[in-house]
């Protein structure tokens, strides 16, 4: 794919596609990106549409201004204080969440800058995160009487029990450091590196058969909620339906063959 959307600059979120990525940017840079209900709404739209797209293979999710995403909007929560209106907000993140999750593409969060309470949420969510030295990570509803409650869904399934707890408990600010040595983020890199870095990765991903990619994010996540004996038959079936796609055999008669595979996608 070679095309590029138009955008408006007061939307509240951003999507290009080139070289089959697609990025999604978060665009409310003065208020550190946090995540009012229009943006999910716009974030969750941008999902829809390239989910559909069977031309993308990677999604790279980015954010302009200072923040990368500072979490929840407290001016819209202060604003809307109510039961039926939190609940909602909670849910529509949640979901805009399983979205990533549900995917059809491997999503790659570019942090470079801070990441806080439901924005560490979003770059633990993603499938794949690189960040810039600078960038630092929180949740930090504890040191305002709101325990990260959603945020601790997705931290807890990626790095271990008491590295979740002690960001949870404590609400510190952590370096980019630390959430790569607990498994938060898969990269640190120079501030001025983080563009190629993150371009460089997506591209090597997106080399890949889109459906074979689409089937093993797929079969990733659901082998993680299984026992290991159910996950090792889950996986078996995968395999064997995974070895039975056109791109497959593509890909095993080019490595015979010693050419570069030619992807079709089915």
């Amino acid at each position: 794919m070679q095309h590029k959307t138009t955008f408006e600059e007061n939307d509240l979120s951003l999507l290009s596609v080139k070289d089959h990525i697609a990025t999604i940017t978060l665009n409310r840079p003065k208020q550190y990106n946090a995540l009012s209900r229009p943006m999910i709404a716009s974030v969750s739209e941008k999902l829809d549409k390239v989910n559909e797209d069977k031309d993308t293979h990677v999604v790279v999710l980015a954010a302009n201004g200072p923040g990368f995403c500072a979490g929840h909007d407290l001016k819209e929560i202060c604003e809307n204080r109510s039961e039926n209106y939190i609940e909602a907000l909670f849910e529509e993140c949640s979901q805009m969440m399983l979205k990533i999750l549900k995917l059809n593409q491997p999503v790659i969060a570019k942090v470079h800058s801070i990441a806080t309470a439901a924005g560490c949420q979003l770059v633990a969510t993603c499938d794949l995160a690189v960040a810039s030295g600078k960038a630092r990570f929180a949740t930090p509803g504890v040191n305002i009487g709101l325990f990260c409650s959603t945020p601790m869904v997705a931290l807890s399934r990626n790095v271990s029990r008491k590295n979740a707890m002690e960001m949870l408990l404590t609400g510190d600010i952590f370096s980019s450091e630390h959430a790569l040595n607990i498994g938060l983020i898969n990269k640190v890199v120079k501030e001025d590196d983080l563009d190629r870095v993150v371009e460089e990765l997506a591209l090597k991903i997106a080399s890949k058969s889109p459906l074979t990619l689409s089937m093993g994010k797929r079969a990733f996540y659901k082998q993680l909620e299984s026992g290991i004996s159910e996950a090792y038959d889950y996986a078996g079936a995968v395999m064997c339906q995974n070895m039975m796609i056109n791109d497959a055999d593509e890909g095993i008669k080019a490595f015979i063959e010693k050419r570069q595979p030619e992807w079709t996608g089915t």
